[in-house]
């Protein structure tokens, strides 16, 4: 039976997405459906459903650190970005796996949604 979590496919590299940086334990790819200029997601490569169901501290700091770094790449960091961590249903999480959106090129509104 086929992994039904695509963003598990992508980390595996089974589905093509726009990869940012990748390494031993998480990914980043271009949102297929950006909300801003600069829409980039920073998974877990191991199943994670949400951030509910994890307490590594080192893996959520690899993924905030990531981030940043990338919004330094994108030149975004000087002018302003902002990181998103959607949980559950009601937090608006679309994918039930643990991903982080990192968004930017634009001003931000508060509140977000």
């Amino acid at each position: 039976m086929a992994d039904p979590c695509i963003f598990c496919r992508i980390a595996r590299g089974e589905v093509p997405a726009q990869m940012i940086a990748s390494n031993k334990e998480i990914a980043a790819f271009r949102d297929l459906n950006p909300q801003a200029p600069v829409h980039i997601l920073i998974i877990p490569k191991n199943h994670i459903g949400s951030l509910d169901d994890t307490g590594d501290s080192y893996l959520l700091g690899q993924m905030v650190s990531l981030a940043a770094a990338i919004a330094r790449q994108e030149k975004i960091s000087k002018t302003g970005y902002r990181t998103v961590i959607n949980t559950g249903k009601d937090g608006g999480q679309s994918v039930d796996h643990l991903h982080l959106h990192l968004l930017g090129g634009r001003p931000m509104t508060w509140p977000p949604g």
